[in-house]
């Protein structure tokens, strides 16, 4: 027993154990700090680049405490350290040379962060693909498609790329209403929605309410211009359609559509 006991406590066994676990905690507290730093990231855009910052800055100091580690541990055995430092200026240059790709991917990843192509939670259209990017680090982006595929690719082949989530869609949308409704109270309540509509995310202030568009043949045509991310324009619409349906029924507002009389053969009388 006494020889076990000695064997663990050897500086050969004890050592690497501690080392790995004081590296496990201290990138537990590294990453606790960096998100106290950066604060808790919010919904909106910037929120999105910070938890995209955030995310590679913890995969950095990962790798950075790991090596460390790695080196701590090596010493421990009586491997000379410095000579792999020296050693790995040279390899450094040759792998440069045979990792062209993986060195592209790095760059273009900071540039990819630094102009703003896209961050995590952004709806981006590649390659005739389009999806929410769900993952980025220096090497590879993932994003996910609406059927749940998800698209990876290295960040060197990011040639061109549309941003739907930065991009502003105006969307036009037409309220039919029936001729016998007062005109100034239908405006009063299509102008009440829109002040509602501005208040739902990603919907911008210079919505409005555009006016009479059109003297169907058993409609007034009103509408209404929103103007929110281009990547939520279908939610959008169908909120608000659901919002002017919904006041509609409670002001008693007549919304026209088609029907059909059936006779049966029957002559009309």
């Amino acid at each position: 027993m006494q020889k076990v006991v000695d064997f663990i406590f050897q500086e050969k066994v004890i050592a690497p154990i501690i080392v790995i676990v004081v590296a496990l905690i201290a990138v537990k507290v590294l990453k606790l700090l960096v998100h106290k730093i950066f604060n808790k990231p919010s919904n909106n855009y910037l929120g999105k680049k910070r938890t995209t910052i955030v995310e590679l800055i913890i995969n950095v100091l990962r790798v950075f405490v790991y090596a460390i580690a790695i080196m701590m541990i090596l010493e421990v055995y009586g491997v000379d350290t410095k000579g792999i430092l020296a050693s790995l200026g040279i390899a450094g240059v040759v792998l440069g040379l045979a990792l062209q790709d993986t060195v592209e991917d790095l760059m273009s990843g900071i540039n990819i962060l630094l102009d703003n192509y896209y961050v995590i939670g952004d709806t981006i259209r590649i390659d005739n693909f389009t999806g929410e990017v769900i993952e980025l680090t220096l090497k590879s982006t993932k994003i996910k498609g609406s059927n749940g595929e998800i698209y990876i690719f290295a960040n060197h082949l990011v040639d061109s790329v549309v941003n739907l989530s930065q991009a502003r869609a105006g969307l036009k949308i037409d309220v039919p209403t029936a001729y016998e409704e007062n005109t100034e109270k239908v405006e009063t309540i299509l102008k009440r929605i829109v002040e509602e509509v501005k208040k739902l995310p990603n919907v911008y202030e210079d919505s409005s309410y555009l006016g009479i568009d059109k003297l169907d043949a058993s409609a007034i045509n009103y509408s209404l211009m929103i103007y929110c991310k281009s990547s939520e324009q279908s939610n959008v619409k169908r909120t608000v359609l659901k919002m002017v349906k919904e006041t509609y029924e409670r002001e008693n507002i007549k919304m026209p559509y088609n029907q059909i009389e059936v006779h049966n053969g029957k002559e009309i009388i």
